[in-house]
């Protein structure tokens, strides 16, 4: 039984992994940018 989880944790894991590159492969530079930028201070900066 756990090596049917491990197997199930491995496709898994796999599919995440293929599915990051592809899409990181099918957009551009400045939208993976945007994406990837995680904003450290609030935007709102009236309260």
């Amino acid at each position: 039984m756990a090596l049917f989880i491990f197997a199930g944790d491995l496709l898994v894991m796999l599919f995440m992994t293929v599915l990051v590159v592809w899409v990181s492969m099918r957009s551009s530079k400045e939208l993976l940018d945007f994406s990837a930028n995680i904003p450290l201070i609030e935007e709102d900066e009236h309260g």
